[in-house]
């Protein structure tokens, strides 16, 4: 029915029909679901209102915590990595020319003359370099090479050795090893021969030179498809030409000055054989090319065999080197022996110093006849540590560079902090060596901190008028210029954030010699970006059939056969999440916080989706979302009708908690559309439509028609997500492939809280490593009372130490449920998925598999070769049991189910290592010594306490040991004897008393360290343990607060260490769930049953008791006596005996069931004869379904609630039900009015076929659970047994040992004390000294403990690096970023269109409210109380879909008002100001617009016939990207035809809305 005539809107001049959901729906009209009553006028007496609660929850306000911080942390970084880079470069490269200038034979260099004191400080001295000089220099320039290719050969050796290993072909290795010994032969000859006969400037000015193979490739890989290639071949050829000038300038200077410098004409030869070494990264096999072809072919190749290769040619190198030195010193020595006089090289020698005794003034060098002869020859001692100081100093600050500029690669501060500095480093450098040059040449006592007889090689005179005269030094800026274009790529880098080494770079490491120029030519040249804005599918057809809901679609254009179409498209490399949450029986804080993180995620894709769509940016982070949820045990017998089922309380409370929860997101009170109503082969399934239009898909599980539990939750949606929804769709290989690598799980509980944030963090490392099958976040502990408190500390210590050691040294070994990301290709790899459906057969397997589902997924994972990694800085928020019996039961699964599975990988660890390049022989022994540590917890934690009573309450060993194990056998007689309730009843009370036990015996261990002193074992351990937890948390200073509670984990020791353990080993053999469980429904049948098992059960245990012989079997209970004396249950005596009256209830009941079955059969009757039901039944059993004009089908509501409420009872023939076509549940009022739907035949195919395979209902024989109950109490008493004999061994080893100390124990070398005794007779005085003793077995533990301590801490501090580097890397600064394009507005858009796009897409405010609501007014006097509620009630229903909100506001954005500087036409644009929104920003905005409004009129004169249409290569005009992402058409999406007239035309009266540029004022839209 349409609204009311007053609640119609006409469409307005300003109007666009662009704003709405529908192209014939007005504003005002209810988009979004709601009912009439919703849109009509609310009445005056009940005007007044809740607003929605600020929008925020623990993700969000730690998101906020750290935002400014890391922003101020981020700038710090940006001019501390410049600077490092930059610095190091700089020395680096000054280093290095110092150590060339000194190979130069007979080099003479003038000295100070205050160096020695015996020389005259008024003559003037010159040094003269002898051939030793030569010698130790040339060597440290091979170690200066040999450094980082040792280190090559190193990371090569590992990675071969440790990880994969493939061998190239014989081609590509030969030419690898040409190209790479070719670069090594060259930068011999260069730093060898060529360097050491040129002045420091011209050497530098040189090394611009090096880049004409790289730019020679470049020139020959472009083709047609690049954009302004015209430009860019001119470019490349002036670029060549510029470095073709540095083969010939040089030699033509120098050309005979010296007839003796005939190494200059080695200039071509060096700098073209050196520029080959970066030859790969400039190739591409898409060139027209065949030689550049087959290149990139091998560069391809090289991505798996590098690290083979690398292991010989890096020796091979490392030889060549040292043969080219050889042979080009001995050039320049008198004899090739001297080279090997090393000895003689590095120690001290004798170096000449000659007086000079008149100087000709001027800047010419005079003949040496006008000299006067020299008088006196001195002796200096060199420094033999120099050269040593001089080479580690290089090798540091070469590494520094490559490190640093590596980091600022990896997070994302490329431009300004690797790319600037690395170009500066050649101009700096030559500043500083003219400025140093200058001032040795005025005075020879200028850097006196230098040996006085080492400097570069300058030259005399005006060097700065006389290069740039003389020496065509101008030329080096053409050399500069062109190794910066030939090295542009550096400065628009396209990689991920925290992105490989491999990705970052051609090659491992660098050349330390060329430091800056190794950098730059070896940083890998990004392809362009995998997804453009145009291929994105942002505008699905809304086409509501069976084959566009799936997959069919993509099958279109894309036949496999056809090998002219491309094997997989760009859409396929589009991120896919698949957001897949288990629950159960969640409260209802607990279902709101995950909606509301759902809904944040549906509010940031929707940005990304729309600010692609409209600004036309290319969002590197974009990705398609869509939430499944998994109902277990779902559905409950009927109140009205036990033969029935309807969804639980549970499914009820996610329904009606739907629109709270985008209530508090959007701030505003807004109504989701009801959820749509599919019936299921496994129960049923609801649907959202979200304001984002990501979809929620809830499947309600009934426990009848598919297995239950949460692994059988995960194995449905791995298979249906996975297996039916990708692999069983006709689509190609390569596709699938390409598909699967880019789709994630995320895996959550129906209590999580997180933000948007924490999951791209998640996939960020998804994307850096394609062998990464799952990654999971920081999960916070969230609760009240001490149980909460003490899982604080506890899940801070075992994040902060224990999941980052496994993350640094190994892989993380179990990726929780509760908020993981999953990777589907891994999933679906052999032995993960199929092995995940195996039916727990064995005792074992209930606790491996079904106790602890998560970790034993990620040991099949671990066990086919994925990693799995752990991301400090996604944080993620998770209810945890507040009470001590509920805690205990959780525990009672986990710990079994962990140890299981650790056994089972160090099991087959062998076959691990070899299958997981990960898992390492060190890392399965430290798990080793964890599980050692683990089983003999118990005893270790009984000898601990035994030590602190002896050392606490000053008793004996023997008394200690006793009051200790009482108490412990009491704790295992109730585990064995006691209900599981009781059980803990008993823990309870002994946690508590050991509590207060510990606190006695920390003040009493407080006292006895105090005697022992600080160096006693006990001290340094505790000071060791308790610094590490707080160094710890002082890394992770937004969770320091997690270390308060540690006094309270120190007093639950003993519970959680002692007798958690002994509870969780005796109830092995309890395979239940333990939380979460709350009593269900049951029919009238059930509890009958019940009540006749529990007659059964107590008639055989009085049969079976005591005297049981007595018992009559035959008699039936049926008599009874007026007068009855029985003793307590051994006899009876009755008198007076009659029959026993049956029970009224029963009676009633009895007849009750006879009516019921009468009443079914005459409706049987009454049916078969065509007799028509009474009309008040009428209501019931009229017909279910109608078909809308649109097809859809919904169910024909009655809006008479009064008619509608009739009672089942009435009579009438009962309506006929099918589970697949009107289930009884559909029709819960608590469900809302949504619309009914049916699945494609395939996808019920697929469930029935799926559970009869997999998930059909276990329903196992009293035999078989008498039997899996018998196995389950053996593996408990096999496990318990083995595992008290352990502990008990070793508690009796390590006690007798303590015992017997005296005799064998260590003295511990700190902490001795000295006694001094005076003896008064004798007045003798005697010291003693006594040390503290230690047993053997206890240093084997202090040392045990210690060595894992340092293990954790140590990966503590290398894993707080990375998750620094990775939160560097996702923050944004806009002024840190800016690039000679940015100064633009447009630049501005597309830097900030996301955050542009979250303001313009709030769904508060969009009605015209902007002013400050009552609850944010400042001063209460000023509230407008009486008028806020008087126009809230003439509000109209609000905009449900944010990408409308988003078009009302952008479409609305004048370009004339934002000249004009009236900002109040866009409002919303105010709430902007962290976004610096400028006119020329709305301005920018406008533009936009109207560029978006001419593509749109241009469509429509295409489809009018004016202009055939091109075929698009999108994804959204092929249409096979629309259902790759899966679930049901969104009803709320508008269709393509809708904006590009795909097949329609629009109305005139919507087209002159259109023509319209300049939309009406914002306000006047707004107004109703």
């Amino acid at each position: 029915m349409p609204p009311p005539h007053h609640m119609t809107m006409p469409m307005m001049e300003g109007s666009d029909a662009e704003f709405s959901d529908d192209e014939n729906m007005p504003l005002n009209q209810d988009i979004y679901g709601g009912s009439r009553r919703s849109m009509q006028e609310t009445k005056a007496w009940d005007v007044f209102r809740t607003t929605p609660p600020s929008n925020s929850s623990l993700s969000e306000d730690g998101q906020k915590f750290l935002e400014f911080t890391v922003k101020c942390l981020k700038v710090f970084t940006y001019l501390l990595t410049f600077g490092v880079v930059l610095t190091a470069g700089v020395i680096t490269k000054a280093l290095v020319l110092l150590m060339t200038s000194q190979l130069k034979s007979e080099k003479k260099l003038p000295i100070c003359s205050k160096s020695d004191h015996q020389f005259s400080s008024e003559k003037d001295y010159v040094a003269t370099i002898p051939e030793e000089e030569n010698v130790v220099w040339a060597w440290m320039i091979l170690l200066c090479f040999i450094v980082p290719e040792a280190g090559t050969l190193f990371r090569s050796v590992r990675m071969c050795v440790f990880k994969s290993l493939k061998r190239p072909f014989f081609g590509d290795f030969f030419w690898v090893m040409v190209f790479e010994c070719m670069h090594t032969a060259g930068t011999a000859l260069l730093v060898y021969l060529v360097l050491p006969d040129l002045d420091v400037i011209k050497g530098a000015m040189l090394t611009n030179c090096v880049a004409f193979i790289p730019g020679v490739f470049g020139l020959l890989s472009r083709n047609k498809k690049e954009s302004m290639v015209a430009v860019k071949v001119l470019m490349d050829l002036l670029a060549l030409a510029c470095q073709l000038t540095g083969f010939v300038v040089w030699p033509i200077v120098e050309y005979g000055k010296d007839p003796n410098a005939w190494r200059v004409w080695l200039i071509p030869v060096a700098i073209f054989l050196t520029s080959f070494g970066w030859w790969e990264n400039y190739v591409d096999r898409h060139s027209k090319f065949s030689l550049i072809k087959y290149y990139g072919g091998i560069k391809e190749r090289l991505l798996r065999t590098r690290y083979f290769c690398y292991m010989f040619v890096s020796v091979f190198k490392m030889l060549l080197f040292f043969g080219i030195m050889i042979l080009s010193m001995s050039t320049r020595l008198q004899k090739v022996s001297t080279l090997f006089e090393v000895g003689k090289a590095f120690g001290a020698h004798v170096i000449n110093v000659t007086e000079i005794r008149e100087t000709l003034p001027g800047d010419t060098i005079p003949d040496f006849s006008t000299v006067a002869p020299l008088q006196e020859t001195f002796a200096i001692i060199s420094s033999e540590y120099t050269p040593i100081y001089v080479f580690l100093v290089q090798v540091l600050c070469a590494w520094l560079c490559y490190i640093f500029g590596k980091f600022a690669c990896k997070i994302c501060i490329q431009g300004f902090s690797f790319a600037f500095p690395v170009n500066l480093t050649i101009p700096v450098s030559i500043s500083l060596l003219i400025t140093m040059c200058g001032l040795r040449f005025d005075t020879a006592c200028s850097f006196q901190f230098m040996p006085s007889y080492l400097f570069w090689e300058c030259k005399n005179g005006d060097i700065l008028h006389d290069f740039l005269n003389n020496d065509y030094a101008w030329v080096w800026l053409l050399w500069l210029l062109s190794q910066t274009w030939i090295t542009l790529h550096i400065w628009t880098p396209k990689c991920e954030r925290l992105a490989s080494t491999e990705k970052l770079f051609v090659s491992p490491m660098y050349n330390s010699l060329l430091i800056d120029q190794s950098l730059a030519l070896n940083r890998r040249r990004d392809d362009e970006g995998e997804v453009k804005t145009e291929e994105l599918n942002l505008n699905p057809d809304d086409h509501d059939n069976e084959q566009s809901q799936y997959y069919e679609t993509i099958s279109n254009h894309t036949d496999s056969s056809n090998t002219n179409v491309s094997k997989t498209k760009s859409s396929d490399h589009i991120t896919r999440i698949y957001a897949t949450a288990t629950m159960w029986h969640e409260t209802e804080e607990e279902i709101m916080e995950m909606l509301k993180s759902i809904l944040r995620m549906d509010e940031d894709q929707s940005a990304r989706r729309v600010a692609q769509k409209y600004l036309k940016i290319v969002d590197l982070d974009y990705y398609e979302f869509e939430t499944h949820i998994f109902f277990d045990d779902a559905f409950e017998i009927s109140d009205e009708n036990e033969d029935e089922n309807v969804v639980n309380q549970f499914v009820r409370l996610l329904v009606n908690l739907m629109d709270d929860a985008a209530t508090h997101v959007h701030q505003t009170n807004i109504r989701i559309r009801p959820p749509k109503k599919y019936p299921a082969p496994y129960g049923g399934r609801l649907v959202w439509t979200l304001p984002g239009k990501t979809k929620i898909v809830a499947h309600l599980k009934d426990k009848s028609k598919i297995r239950h539990k949460k692994r059988w939750s995960q194995v449905m949606y791995m298979y249906y997500l996975l297996g039916f929804k990708l692999m069983d769709q006709p689509i190609s290989v390569d596709r699938k492939e390409v598909i699967a690598e880019r789709t994630f799980l995320l895996t959550l509980d129906g209590d999580i809280d997180f933000a948007p944030p924490a999951v791209a963090l998640l996939v960020d490392l998804m994307k850096k490593n394609s062998n990464l099958g799952a990654a999971c976040g920081r999960i916070h502990p969230v609760g009240s009372g001490l149980m909460m408190w003490y899982q604080m500390f506890e899940y801070a210590i075992g994040h902060w130490l224990q999941k980052a050691t496994e993350h640094m040294i190994g892989c993380v070994l179990c990726s929780p449920g509760c908020f993981s990301l999953f990777r589907g290709k891994a999933l679906m790899d052999d032995n993960v998925m199929a092995k995940y459906t195996t039916k727990s057969s064995q005792a074992r397997h209930y606790v491996q598999y079904d106790q602890g589902e998560d970790r034993w997924l990620c040991t099949l994972l671990l066990q086919r070769g994925y990693r799995v990694e752990y991301s400090a800085a996604s944080d993620a928020y998770t209810h945890v049991p507040e009470g001590f019996s509920e805690f205990y039961n959780q525990r009672r699964r986990w710990v079994p189910s962990t140890m299981a599975n650790i056994m089972d990988l160090l099991q087959d660890s062998r076959k691990t290592i070899e299958v997981n390049d990960n898992i390492s022989l060190p890392y399965i022994s430290y798990q080793t010594m964890l599980m050692a540590g683990t089983i003999l917890g118990p005893g270790t934690i009984f000898l601990m306490l035994v030590g602190a009573f002896v050392a606490a309450f000053r008793m004996s060993n023997w008394l200690s040991f006793q009051y200790n194990i009482y108490p412990i056998v009491f704790f295992m007689l109730a585990c064995f004897l006691l209900k599981s309730n009781h059980q803990l009843i008993v823990a309870q009370i002994l946690s508590a008393g050991y509590a207060l036990v510990m606190m006695a015996v920390i003040v009493g261990t407080t006292l006895q360290l105090g005697e022992d002193g600080i160096g006693s074992p006990s001290a340094i351990f505790l000071i060791a343990l308790s610094g590490s937890f707080f160094i710890a948390a002082c890394m992770h200073p937004q969770e320091f607060k997690c270390i308060i509670p540690g006094l309270l984990y120190l007093l639950s020791i003993p519970s959680m260490y002692l007798l958690l353990i002994i509870y969780s080993l005796i109830n092995l053999n309890n395979v239940s769930w333990g939380t979460r469980e709350i009593a269900t429904k049951k029919t009238k049948k059930e509890l009958e049953a019940e009540r006749k098992a529990a007659e059964e059960a107590k008639k055989m245990k009085k049969k079976e008791g005591f005297l049981g012989f007595l018992y009559r079997s035959d008699q039936k209970d049926e008599d009874e006596g007026s007068i009855e004396f029985s003793l307590a249950g051994l006899f009876k005596v009755m008198c007076c005996v009659h029959p026993k009256s049956n029970d009224e209830r029963q009676q009633l009941g009895s007849i009750a069931n006879s009516l019921e079955i009468l009443k079914r059969r005459f409706e049987s009757i009454e049916s078969h004869m065509g007799i028509t039901p009474s009309a008040r039944r009428r209501s019931t059993i009229q017909q279910r379904v109608s078909l809308r004009s649109d097809g859809v089908t919904v169910i024909n509501e009655n809006l008479d609630d009064e008619e509608s409420e009739s009672e089942s009872g009435d009579s009438g023939p009962k309506e006929e039900r099918d589970d697949l076509v009107n289930p009884y549940w559909m029709e819960d009022k608590a469900l809302k009015r949504g619309e009914v739907d049916y699945m494609p035949g395939v996808e019920v195919q697929f469930w029935k076929d799926l559970i009869e395979k997999y998930l059909y209902p276990l329903t196992k024989h009293p035999a078989e659970q008498k039997k899996v109950e018998e196995e389950l109490l053996e593996l408990r008493n096999k496990s318990f047994v083995a595992f008290f004999m352990l502990n008990a061994l070793f508690v009796l080893i390590v006690f007798l040992l303590q015992l017997n100390k005296d005799e064998l124990h260590i003295n511990w070398p700190l902490g001795m004390k000295e006694n001094i005794t005076i003896n008064t007779e004798t007045q003798e005085v005697t010291i003693t000294q006594e040390y503290l003793q230690l047993e053997p077995i206890g240093l084997v533990f202090v040392f045990f403990f210690a060595l894992i301590l340092i293990i954790q801490f140590v990966a503590m501090l290398f894993h707080r690096f990375g998750t620094i580097s990775h939160i560097l890397a996702s923050t944004e600064l806009t002024c840190c970023n800016k690039k000679a394009e940015d100064t633009t507005e447009d630049a501005f858009i597309e830097r900030n269109a996301v955050d542009i796009v979250r303001q313009l897409q709030k769904l508060k405010g969009i009605d015209g409210d902007y002013e400050n609501e009552s609850m944010n007014d400042g001063q209460l006097g000023r509230r407008r109380t009486i008028h806020n509620l008087e126009r809230h009630r003439q509000k109209k229903q609000a905009i449900g879909t944010l990408d409308v909100a988003f078009k009302k506001r952008f479409f609305s954005i004048s370009a004339e008002a934002a000249e004009n500087g009236n900002e109040t036409e866009t409002p919303v644009l105010g709430n902007m100001r962290r976004l610096s929104m400028r006119r020329e920003t709305i301005k920018a905005l406008a533009e936009r617009r109207e560029t978006v409004v001419q593509e749109r009129r241009q469509s429509k004169i295409q489809t009018l016939g004016a202009k055939k249409p091109r075929t698009r290569t999108s994804i959204a005009s092929e249409a096979d990207h629309q259902r790759v992402f899966g679930g049901n058409v969104n009803e709320a999406y508008e269709t393509e035809s809708d904006h590009y007239g795909m097949g329609s035309v629009r109305s005139s009266r919507f087209r002159g809305a259109e023509e319209n540029v300049n939309l009406q004022p914002m306000n006047s839209i707004y107004s109703s």
